[in-house]
């Protein structure tokens, strides 16, 4: 006689709990690293008359290098064969996401405000879901829907209000580089799963840092070093450790659990947290419009970010 299996099976709202946690799990980590990053604007403008650019962007790296390097550097070594195998895909990963990416948002910051390069940076969501559509997902109305909404807020906020596009050149730079992080992060859909998170993180920092070199050679040469004080170290170590090694971290994990589309909605949240830090640390001004864009922006993030039925 079989012996039967008493075990209850799940019913269904614990089965929606259990299918909710990772997403939950994922919606955190996008939002982890959306704050962290809008540190990174306040600091490449707050830097923009002492560091160059480029010098700023390769010492970003290099400290990052250092920071991952205790807990990666065993575990790349273990794959290094499956990372030569998949040179290509580093290779391009490591240009988007790490050379050309946070260069693009330095030389931004040299001629806008940190609140300007928050808010246009958000509009690389719109990519991200482009090529999620492009790769045959659907998106769902809801998530269109929030998209819209926050994309709307986004738009009031960069045109104060009137609707009339007027770009500083800083804001193109920025542009340029929302578009190189939206190609960055569609592009980690695709990463090979037998590559593993740290690797794949320290090999694409290391190689970011390398293609750097060479331009960060020709800005030494041309326009000298930068002094090394409290004032110019200490947001260095904050964008190579904070945010390049933890948050990069955090949203590669997240698109692997949520995808770069839903991901992408919570990266909306980036205007907010760059109008209140550059108000509260660089004192750049904040009035009604902006508090009505971010209700716009919350709330388009909330809507596209919940979890469908």
């Amino acid at each position: 006689m079989a012996v039967l299996d008493r075990t209850p099976a799940p019913t269904a709202p614990a089965a929606a709990r259990t299918a909710a946690r990772p997403i939950g799990v994922g919606l955190a980590l996008a939002a982890l690293a959306t704050v962290v990053w809008s540190g990174s604007f306040v600091t490449s403008r707050a830097l923009h008359d002492s560091v160059p650019p480029i010098q700023h962007a390769f010492w970003r790296w290099i400290i990052a290098i250092a920071a991952v390097a205790p807990f990666a550097a065993r575990q790349t070594w273990r794959q290094r064969h499956v990372l030569r195998e998949h040179a290509g895909f580093l290779l391009v990963a490591s240009l988007l996401g790490v050379t050309v990416y946070n260069t693009l948002v330095n030389q931004a910051g040299m001629t806008t405000t940190a609140s300007n390069m928050g808010m246009i940076m958000a509009a690389s969501p719109v990519l991200m879901a482009v090529y999620e559509r492009l790769g045959g997902a659907r998106l769902g109305a809801r998530r269109v829907t929030g998209m819209l909404v926050a994309c709307a807020g986004v738009l009031l906020l960069v045109s104060k209000g009137s609707l009339a596009m007027d770009f500083a050149v800083g804001d193109l730079w920025i542009i340029a580089a929302a578009l190189s992080f939206g190609s960055y992060s569609a592009l980690l859909k695709r990463k090979p799963e037998e590559i593993e998170g740290l690797p794949f993180l320290f090999s694409t920092f290391v190689l970011g840092a390398l293609m750097l070199l060479p331009v960060h050679v020709a800005s030494y040469a041309l326009q000298g070093g930068f002094e090394p004080t409290v004032d110019t170290v200490s947001p260095l170590l904050y964008v190579g450790v904070v945010s390049s090694a933890i948050a990069f971290f955090a949203w590669n994990k997240a698109i692997s659990i949520i995808g770069a589309a839903r991901a992408g909605v919570v990266y909306y949240l980036q205007p907010v947290c760059v109008a209140l830090l550059s108000f509260a640390v660089l004192g750049e001004a904040m009035g009604w419009l902006q508090v009505l864009c971010m209700g716009l922006i919350l709330g388009g993030v909330v809507l596209g970010a919940a979890r469908t039925k």
